[in-house]
């Protein structure tokens, strides 16, 4: 018998160590022996992950899978249902750290009727996680895609592969010079090679801040 640790991060997550730690510390406080641990930093959404596929592959009927949480498998209900799924019917003993039940060896258990009640209780609580993990992506994203479009409005884009079209700042030198009548707006939007709509965003931006602080 194997026992495979397994933990996934996002591409923005900074704490892949923390998941692999856990997982060894765990391991180190039981009888379970380790014998690898696969990672990967990937996003949740797909299961084409290099690490995980060649887990999936390796891992034999008999041996355990150990995950901190039911999102390191997925970021879906459907998705994290599915691959337990298969992990069953492979054989594979699948161990939460997160969900206490599925810790316990239903094995061992010689009352058939306990053993039913927590494998109830386990499949009812890998439901409410699943859908909790399903949630809370589906939260991130919304936040995310709001994100955006405020800093669309602001015309912030460096995140997302587009850069500002010019600094505020150096915006605001600029039209210092439209101030001293030196160049009208128009010569001045093509000398910096802004847009039309460009242009007067950052305009209303110096406005609004000489608005506020009259001494600018």
């Amino acid at each position: 018998m194997a026992v495979y640790g397994y933990h996934r991060t996002s591409t923005r997550d900074q704490h892949l160590d923390r998941g692999v730690l856990e997982i060894k510390r765990f391991c180190e406080t039981t009888p379970i022996i380790l014998t690898e641990i696969f990672t990967d930093k990937l996003t949740g959404k797909c299961f084409d992950r290099p690490e995980y596929q060649f887990l999936r592959k390796r891992i034999l009927p008999g041996d355990i899978l150990i995950v901190t949480e039911l999102d390191r498998l997925g970021r879906t209900k459907l998705g994290i249902l599915k691959e337990l799924k298969y992990f069953q019917e492979k054989g594979v003993r699948v161990m939460v750290l997160e969900l206490p039940t599925t810790l316990i060896d239903l094995s061992q258990f010689s009352n058939e009727l306990a053993r039913m009640m927590i494998e109830t209780i386990n499949n009812m609580m890998i439901e409410l996680y699943a859908s909790m993990a399903e949630a809370e992506m589906k939260k991130k994203e919304k936040r995310q895609r709001e994100g955006i479009e405020t800093k669309k409005l602001r015309g912030e884009w460096d995140d997302y592969g587009r850069p500002a079209a010019i600094d505020q700042g150096v915006f605001d030198q600029a039209f210092q010079r439209v101030f001293k009548g030196e160049i009208t707006p128009t010569k001045l939007r093509k000398e910096l090679g802004l847009s039309h709509t460009t242009f007067y965003r950052y305009r209303a931006r110096l406005l609004e801040k000489i608005e506020k602080s009259p001494d600018l």
